[in-house]
């Protein structure tokens, strides 16, 4: 953001709430405003979700949420962006690329498994975009330049297991994402569902803790077949 702009935010945010309120920060404001969003879109929706209603939240107008997003669509693209990019960010942090191959596998796991299921919200903001085709993601080369990230990542992990004798040759990366995530997000995703059917309490520790070990075994299983 340039100087100007910051300025103009400013402008618009001093007008919105009083000043005594408020110091002019337009970093946080933006911030705010996405975290408030997630709320917002989580509960109700894309088709529901109202930006007046986000407004209140944050005690400002939605004169204050266009100007940072634009419209509610933006908003909503943006929101994706920044859980994606919350994800990735923090698996860069992992340092996987330092660990031997079979730890990095389980780290992966055991940290895949532990931000879906403490993070409920991205979870069903993803659900939510998939109802949507996936549109705005088909729109965000941001995304899609953040999820490649964790395919270099795996790839490198595989390569250097199977360079030791661990993990057999030959085995696609991204079939391996999809197979840890699919395993993570689903319990997550489809909890309530799962726990009335099969009348289990996903949330309860031990549960989690067996389902948490049992997918890291899969996963290498799958790896070392």
């Amino acid at each position: 953001m340039t100087m100007n702009s910051e300025l103009s935010a400013a402008a618009v945010e001093s007008e919105a709430v009083p000043r005594k309120s408020r110091k002019n920060n337009p970093e946080k404001t933006r911030e705010n405003i996405l975290q408030e969003a997630i709320v917002e879109f989580v509960q109700q929706g894309l088709s529901g979700a109202r930006v007046d209603a986000i407004a209140e939240r944050i005690h400002t107008s939605k004169r204050m949420i266009y100007y940072y997003f634009g419209s509610k669509e933006q908003l909503y693209a943006e929101v994706l962006e920044k859980l994606y990019g919350d994800i990735r960010s923090t698996e860069n942090r992992l340092h996987l690329d330092e660990l031997p191959p079979e730890l990095a596998i389980r780290r992966l796991v055991e940290f895949t498994f532990d931000h879906h299921d403490h993070n409920v919200d991205f979870v069903r903001i993803v659900s939510i975009e998939n109802i949507h085709n996936a549109e705005y993601v088909k729109r965000s080369d941001a995304i899609k330049a953040l999820n490649n990230t964790i395919l270099d990542t795996l790839g490198g992990i595989l390569q250097r297991g199977a360079d030791e004798g661990l993990f057999r040759r030959g085995i696609d990366a991204l079939d391996v994402h999809l197979l840890i995530s699919s395993f993570c997000f689903y319990r997550v995703s489809n909890r309530h569902t799962l726990g009335e059917i099969f009348q289990i309490d996903l949330p309860d520790e031990t549960i989690k803790q067996r389902h948490r070990e049992m997918i890291c075994e899969s996963v290498l299983r799958y790896l070392k077949a």
